[in-house]
């Protein structure tokens, strides 16, 4: 969850930046009792149980998204995520291909698996593996954190502590209520769990035992973690038997300002206006009355699609385009149903993360409503772009560039 201002936007931190001193580590200690433990009490997690979470944790300085005591933010340049950064680089087909090739064997060894859960959910087999592939490479993926330092370091000084607070305190619950050892309880570095890749709130929330043995274990069960991810999307609203989009001709006369959830039509009228689906024929049987969205993760500078609302059930588990979209690309080939993508990824302008944040402030101060000035261009900085463009007498691109940003000047 992303915050609202340029402001809050900050750097991923180096050792040389943060130097530990003794009085953090007595102030990240004096936290944990007088803030985490009562709070965890509360909640029925056993003393014994705090103390050997947080047994010789110090916090862990070298994480990104930190702001310690006395520190001002700083704007981070460059994203620490894969998913905000350059789409072309993300769609890498070589990985693209190991993927699917892994998906498909895993798919054909645990078929009748994904049968009985896509029968349960609704949500494809080829959905399941993709998500799964994306998060663990399928379960093989080495998570090399301490989830209690992570948790810890993070409630105590970054920029969502309230968030990571709270999934803290059901980290604690999970181990509380035996699900895990403290020893097991290995994370990524934004304090994600398991093969999933579950913050500690959403398996507790969505995680299920499907293998029978009385566990929701996805750690080291294959079937608890593939109908984990599709309870998970069920719960989000998978729609029954639709995919999550098609790759299309947008035309000009199509505006790349009507993208966006938001923003959903028919499909008969993108029909009208011109669009198709770059593979040929039609959108589908029955889905002319159906709602779908414009997307354009890239504005006219990348491939444009018609989406379902399932691309944004995919997009609840991961908020980034790049990332849903990949889901997509990998579950329809595992399928057997898509190929590479027909229209190239066209990157230019030569924006960093700052320069779109500073960019996105200049449109604020418009009027515009880009959603947050966090430096990544998302569907409403996408559009507010291509609207200022329009109002220039420019060519709509709906994407950032340093040429538009200094036109703001």
């Amino acid at each position: 969850m992303l915050l609202s201002s340029l402001a809050v936007i900050v750097a991923a931190m180096s050792p040389a930046v943060h130097a530990q001193t003794a009085g953090q580590t007595a102030d990240f200690r004096r936290f944990l009792e007088t803030d985490i433990w009562p709070a965890a009490a509360k909640r029925g997690v056993p003393r014994a149980v705090f103390d050997a979470a947080f047994d010789g944790v110090k916090p862990n300085l070298k994480l990104p998204d930190l702001v310690l005591p006395g520190e001002k933010p700083k704007i981070e340049e460059k994203s620490s995520q894969a998913e905000f950064r350059d789409p072309a680089a993300y769609f890498d087909e070589k990985a693209i291909a190991r993927l699917v090739a892994k998906g498909r064997a895993l798919g054909a060894e645990n078929r009748a698996t994904l049968a009985r859960i896509e029968r349960q959910t609704d949500v494809p087999a080829g959905i399941v593996l993709a998500i799964w592939g994306r998060e663990s490479n399928f379960g093989a993926a080495k998570i090399p954190y301490d989830a209690f330092e992570v948790l810890g370091t993070k409630a105590w000084a970054s920029r969502r502590k309230e968030m990571f607070r709270g999934e803290l305190l059901a980290a604690l619950g999970i181990v509380a209520d035996g699900h895990l050892k403290i020893s097991e309880m290995r994370s990524s570095w934004a304090g994600a769990l398991g093969q999933p890749q579950f913050m500690p709130s959403k398996f507790t929330e969505y995680a299920v035992d499907f293998d029978g043995d009385g566990r929701r274990d996805i750690w080291r069960s294959t079937p608890d973690t593939l109908a984990s991810i599709a309870h998970y999307l069920q719960l989000k609203g998978w729609q029954r038997g639709r995919g999550w989009g098609v790759e299309a001709t947008v035309p000009t006369s199509l505006s790349c300002t009507g993208e966006g959830p938001d923003k959903g039509r028919p499909v008969a009228d993108f029909a009208k206006a011109g669009a198709a689906p770059l593979g040929g024929g039609s959108f589908g049987k029955g889905e002319g009355r159906a709602t779908a969205h414009l997307l354009m993760p890239a504005g006219r500078m990348g491939p444009a699609f018609v989406a379902t609302p399932n691309f944004y059930v995919i997009k609840e588990y991961n908020n980034s385009d790049t990332y849903a979209l990949f889901i997509g690309q990998v579950a329809d080939r595992i399928a057997g149903t898509g190929g590479a993508f027909r229209t190239p990824w066209r990157m230019a302008g030569g924006m960093s993360r700052g320069d779109t944040a500073r960019l996105q402030e200049k449109l604020q101060a418009r009027g515009y409503d880009v959603g947050s000035a966090d430096g990544l261009p998302g569907f409403k900085t996408r559009r507010s772009i291509g609207s200022a463009e329009r109002k220039a007498g420019m060519p709509e691109t709906c994407w950032p560039s340093k040429a538009f940003a200094a036109g703001l000047d």
